[in-house]
């Protein structure tokens, strides 16, 4: 939710929307963690697949941490992999994911479902 926020508030930033809290601050502020503005642009999920795959050669696994030090965004491409994959599976026109980059994350084994189930 909060990245949603963030990309909907610069891009009323960029309109010259007063209704914006963006500023250039926290633009460069977020530009310099490697923030994602658009998560469907194909180019960045290429360069970003890339990424991960070299993650998973190094460690194994697709379970990027929150604070990876070596590419602190690269989590949050992964988080948004999994978010365009439930959109996507639910019919939602306005995920990115497709049945070929679902096989290219397959591939490397992609876990689609982080989440720890706990039983009580």
């Amino acid at each position: 939710r909060w990245v949603r926020s963030q990309r909907q508030s610069y891009k009323r930033h960029l309109k010259g929307d007063s209704s914006s809290n963006m500023t250039a601050d926290r633009i460069e502020l977020l530009n310099k963690i490697g923030f994602e503005w658009r998560c469907n642009n194909s180019q960045s999920w290429e360069r970003r697949y890339e990424e991960l795959t070299s993650f998973v050669k190094e460690f194994g696994h697709t379970r990027v941490p929150k604070k990876f030090p070596k590419n602190p965004s690269l989590w949050r491409w992964v988080a948004c992999q999994r978010q365009n994959y439930q959109k996507y599976l639910k019919g939602d026109s306005s995920s990115n994911m497709t049945e070929s980059r679902i096989q290219l994350l397959n591939k490397i084994g992609f876990v689609w479902e982080c989440r720890q189930k706990r039983s009580l």
